[in-house]
């Protein structure tokens, strides 16, 4: 994977509103959220929340399309998993077992 491109996710899930987007976004796979909703459900104001989408949609973290009126998105999971693998390998020295005990810690 590209670091750059990694980098710029990791960026964009750095900020509070647009973590909770994202978490919200992937809680409704596969079928997607509007922007509106977003906005509600999260209590920013859609001005606000269409510039958090745009920055987590430039990442590559999530996608949208047009559905009538409403713009529908939805978080990439594959990418997200492609990056947190990446992370995983390049972290634990190439062998991702060592990283394996911490993570199941964690639950």
């Amino acid at each position: 994977m590209d670091k750059n491109k990694i980098i710029e996710a990791l960026n964009a899930l750095a900020q509070e509103s647009r973590l909770d987007a994202f978490r919200l976004l992937s809680h409704y796979e596969p079928e997607g959220i509007s922007a509106g909703e977003i906005a509600r459900t999260l209590e920013i104001p859609q001005n606000t929340m269409s510039v958090h989408l745009k920055i987590l949609q430039q990442a590559g973290l999530i996608h949208s399309n047009r559905q009538g009126r409403l713009i529908i998105y939805r978080a990439d999971m594959e990418y997200f998993f492609r990056i947190i693998n990446f992370m995983r390998k390049e972290c634990c020295g190439g062998e991702p077992e060592k990283c394996t005990p911490s993570l199941n810690k964690r639950k």
